[in-house]
């Protein structure tokens, strides 16, 4: 099990979330607390100049109704002493403006030279012509935030607008209030939200140290550790939860020795079977297969698990699981290919409860290749031993039968007769003898007297042999290397090898035809190889060949006085001095025996 991170532990999930619900609630509240507050100065801002204003407006409108004799400048000097007056430290500028849009009063000493000018605000000249009071916050061109107001002056029956007062007031003040109050505001939840955050580690403790310590116990418990415990805090229903949590630990640790033996048992037998074994569950999908199955099968026990056993054993077409549970006899499987036999033999036993449910079914899987194939070789070795046999025998029968009846009188049938008995018993000694000589090489006693001999000149005596005896046009072709080469060899008994084999090419060599003979050098063998130019052997019976009793010609090789054991006797011995035999052929053109023995060039400088 992976190792849990300190990003994934249920403690800081559990801290984080408490201080992620602590700043969720104070941001809502400082939301609503800022914006309330907001709304609240603003408010009180615009209020109280509001106020301040009407009382203003009152002494203008007093001062502008009040008769003259030098109405313009009495009227002006009048209104800058009272906005003289009405000076404070939020308020930029306080203007007065007559109904003719004139401004007759300014409160900043820095803008008395527009006294007397013509207003050309918007918001003056909407007052005075609705006769309602108008406001308007912006930012001026430093970034300030201002607040302009327009409170129109009515005459005293109130029918029409005589002036209006044009107030500019300093809002940033109340921004910045607010600012201060933001950041105290931020500072305290600052301090609200470590006090808490320590508070929660704290408290998170608390609960997750128990969890904590059986997350441990249960990473032992997979581990196969059963003897740790977890320590109980309390009793509350996390200490309730430990309590539990032990004596889990201590059922399972019960029930983990039980199976862990049984476990032990069934993995022992199975293992020690050499046969293979198969389990399924009630819907027939596999659940167990041990090695030797998986072996017999050339499958992989992980791919093999939850498969149906009718597909793994290839019987879909011709069995259901059914039919396997109620299958009282053996299946022979047959996976045999051209190149290599193999067949198995499944025999099946269903998984039963005592009320008769079945669970399932045991597949024993054994290999009867082997014993298929001894049961094939002992059945053709019966008849090809009885066949060869009661061929000479029932031609002797018959030959003796003719001489007995009077035929030995004829002086010309009977010394013809008395010569095919004759061939016939050497052909059934002949037969005996290779029989024998196989018999004695399957004896596990066999030994041979093997030598050191000189190839090369060993091979070309045997070839001489066959030169001065031959009675056919056949022509001998040699390719020898001319240097000596040395293998450890039964000179007996490779002398019968190649007596065979050169005594099957000139049985089978058309006449004026060539027998080449050749040794090839190799690393550590050299390859022996003699060819001829006869029929030929079709291709799908090369490998057969070196079997027993096997005959390309029949007819042709028993005349010749073959029994059909001379290359089988050859591969065997072959074999047993580590070589090997192979033919290759082409039907029409000709057949070419080879065999190697095993060569060591460094011992050369040793003869020489």
């Amino acid at each position: 099990m992976k190792k849990v991170g300190i990003t994934r532990s249920i403690h800081l999930k559990f801290v984080l979330i408490y201080v992620l619900l602590i700043l969720l609630a104070m941001q809502i509240i400082g939301v609503y607390f800022v914006r309330e507050l907001e709304d609240k100065l603003i408010t009180n801002f615009t209020q109280n100049i509001k106020e301040n204003v009407r009382f203003l407006k009152y002494n203008i409108r007093e001062e502008m109704l009040r008769e003259r004799t030098d109405k313009d400048l009495k009227l002006e000097a009048d209104v800058a002493s009272i906005l003289d007056d009405f000076r404070g430290t939020d308020i930029s500028e306080v203007r007065v403006v007559d109904s003719k849009f004139r401004i007759i009063g300014s409160s900043r000493a820095d803008n008395v030279d527009t006294v007397g000018q013509r207003a050309t605000d918007t918001m003056v000249k909407r007052a005075l012509a609705t006769g309602k009071e108008i406001d308007q916050a912006y930012l001026d061109e430093n970034g300030n935030r201002i607040w302009v107001y327009t409170y129109p002056i009515s005459s005293s029956n109130g029918k029409e607008e005589i002036g209006a007062i044009y107030i500019i007031a300093k809002i940033e003040t109340v921004y910045q209030q607010l600012e201060e109050i933001n950041k105290i505001f931020s500072t305290g939840t600052a301090i609200a939200l470590i006090i808490t955050a320590i508070l929660g580690v704290l408290l998170g403790q608390t609960v997750t140290r128990p969890i904590s310590d059986m997350r441990k116990q249960a990473l032992a418990m997979a581990k196969g550790n059963f003897s740790r415990k977890v320590k109980v805090y309390g009793y509350d229903e996390i200490g309730q939860l430990a309590i539990t949590f032990n004596n889990l630990t201590k059922r399972l640790q019960e029930a983990q020795a039980t199976t862990e033996g049984e476990r032990r048992k069934l993995s022992s037998v199975l293992s020690y079977m050499t046969d293979g074994v198969i389990a399924t569950d009630r819907k027939g999908r596999v659940i167990l297969i041990n090695d030797p199955a998986a072996k017999m099968l050339n499958v992989s026990r992980e791919t093999v698990l939850s498969q149906p056993l009718v597909s793994l054993l290839g019987l879909d077409e011709n069995y259901t699981f059914e039919d396997l549970s109620n299958e009282h006899e053996s299946i022979i499987l047959d996976y045999s290919t051209k190149e290599q036999p193999y067949i198995l033999r499944a025999n099946f036993s269903i998984i039963q409860k005592e009320t008769g449910f079945v669970n399932g079914i045991i597949t024993v899987l054994h290999d009867i290749t082997e014993q298929e194939k001894i049961d094939m070789e002992r059945r053709d070795f019966v008849s090809n031993v009885s066949h060869e046999l009661r061929t000479p025998l029932t031609t002797m029968r018959s030959y003796l039968e003719a001489l007995a009846d009077g035929a030995w009188q004829d002086e010309e049938i009977a010394p013809h007769f008395l010569d095919v008995t004759q061939n016939e018993t050497e052909r059934m000694i002949r037969l005996v003898n290779d029989l024998l000589q196989l018999s004695k090489m399957d004896s596990k006693d066999y030994r041979f007297n093997k030598e050191w001999i000189e190839f090369v000149g060993f091979f070309h005596k045997i070839i001489d042999r066959f030169e001065m005896s031959k009675n056919q046009n056949v022509t001998f072709k040699r390719h020898m290397p001319e240097k000596a080469l040395f293998v450890e060899i039964d000179k007996d008994k490779l002398t019968q090898v190649l007596d065979n084999i050169i005594s099957n090419a000139l049985k089978y060599s058309p006449e004026g035809g060539l027998i080449t003979f050749s040794i090839i050098e190799k690393d550590e063998t050299i390859v022996v190889s003699v060819s001829d130019q006869g029929l030929g052997i079709p291709q799908d019976n090369l490998t057969k060949i070196f079997e027993r009793f096997y005959r390309v010609d029949k007819a042709r090789s028993r005349q010749m006085g073959g029994t059909g054991l001379g290359l089988a006797i050859a591969k065997e011995m072959i074999t047993a001095h580590g070589g090997t035999i192979w033919a290759d052929s082409k039907e029409g053109k000709g057949t070419t025996i080879s065999f190697s023995l095993p060569y060591d060039s460094t011992l050369e400088d040793e003869w020489i």
